[in-house]
């Protein structure tokens, strides 16, 4: 994957500045992006448009000489950091080290995101280093839209998650159902638990891992992000949202599907049909000039037309409608483009998902997500899952 860099270097001449400046570990997906390197510590790194250095241990600099999207990689003992420490102390050894690495790379003023540690910012400007904020998250702005490796990166991970979102269907929809409860061939109650372990178990056998999924029934489906506890009901809706990542990639795919085995209530089942007729009122919504506010839009107007509430007209509310339609999705699970109030305008290479649900706490929820990528005349559709309640 070959980055465009384009509007990050249109971006530090517009503002004067020499470099674009990091100092994390490999949670910060920014820094994977520009660098094309993680580690579990944090390391130095910044791009400029004349070359891309990062800085690390002897630990890892073996491995980011291979692996790193650089054009110099240095260790800290090439600036005598044991040296500087035992006359310095550890940090303003760290500070002045990091500050003779720019200067060999020609860069005297960086461009920082939110996420730069403050105590980093402070200890460079006092080496001499000018250090912006850059307010306009220019880098993930960047990175919202996925080359064709980044859209075949999601595809693939989809791929996964439609293998484990299989097991789930398999074991919700094949258990037995007994006093009000579904029931695993054994005898024992199906928990959510059990389905979240099998769910991991399958994408593991993918090549991607999750430590959280959702797979909640009954009330607890009526809070979005409720993970999910205990035994699983009989005849109510079971929301299951998977968003794995790819462990080679580290690209995510996200998508949700809801099941019922046994006989849903007329509530639920209303729930469900008008959310599928939001579903696809988004689809339809998207294409390059649309804004995410406007397919967000689409999926209000048709629960509003049902007589549903939605925090978009009452912020307060606390059932029907109360998040999102989407999100981008790549390195991060949640990442720009928004699909909400005041979402910017879609572009082809966006992947966004599409995820319209109703809530009613006490009784249960409903949600439906697909994962798409805004071409040039519409969109593509990455998941190939059915949607079905029952």
């Amino acid at each position: 994957m070959d980055p465009d860099f384009s509007r990050l270097d249109e971006y530090l001449d517009e503002n004067g500045l020499d470099g674009y400046a990091f100092h994390d570990d490999d949670s910060n997906s920014n820094l994977y992006y520009v660098a094309g390197f993680g580690a579990p510590d944090p390391f130095f790194a910044v791009y400029t448009p004349e070359q891309t250095g990062v800085l690390v241990s002897s630990l890892e600099y073996g491995r980011a000489s291979k692996e790193a999207r650089a054009d110099v990689v240095a260790r800290h003992s090439d600036y005598d950091f044991q040296a500087k420490r035992e006359e310095y102390g550890p940090q303003a050894a760290k500070y002045r080290m990091v500050a003779e690495f720019l200067d060999d790379l020609g860069c005297e003023s960086v461009a920082v995101g939110d996420e730069f540690p403050v105590g980093t910012a402070d200890g460079l400007r006092e080496q001499g280093i000018t250090v912006d904020p850059d307010p306009d998250n220019v880098v993930q702005d960047i990175r919202a839209t996925k080359t064709e490796a980044e859209i075949e990166h999601v595809r693939e991970a989809q791929r996964a998650n439609e293998a484990a979102m299989a097991r789930a269907e398999e074991l919700i929809r094949g258990a037995d159902r007994e006093d009000g409860v579904l029931v695993r061939e054994d005898g024992e109650p199906l928990t959510s638990e059990y389905v979240q372990q099998e769910i991991e178990i399958e994408l593991l056998r993918h090549g991607c891992a999750l430590d959280d999924t959702i797979v909640a029934g009954g009330p607890q489906a009526a809070d979005a992000h409720e993970r999910g506890s205990g035994p699983l009901p009989a005849d109510d809706p079971v929301i299951v949202d998977i968003f794995p990542r790819n462990k080679d990639s580290k690209y995510h795919s996200d998508m949700t599907r809801t099941f019922v085995n046994g006989d849903p209530s007329d509530a639920h089942r209303e729930r469900y049909e008008v959310t599928r007729e939001a579903f696809e009122a988004a689809l339809d919504a998207v294409e390059p000039g649309t804004t995410g506010e406007e397919v967000n839009q689409a999926v209000v107007d048709v629960f509003e037309a049902h007589g549903y509430p939605t925090i978009f007209t009452d912020p307060s509310a606390e059932s029907g409608f109360i998040h999102s339609t989407g999100h981008g999705v790549g390195l991060d699970v949640h990442e720009m483009p928004s699909v909400s109030h005041g979402g910017e305008e879609l572009q082809p290479g966006h992947v966004i998902t599409i995820e319209p649900g109703l809530y009613e706490p006490g009784e249960g929820g409903v949600r439906i997500e697909d994962i798409v990528v805004v071409t040039e005349d519409g969109y593509e559709n990455l998941t190939d899952y059915e949607i079905s309640l029952t």
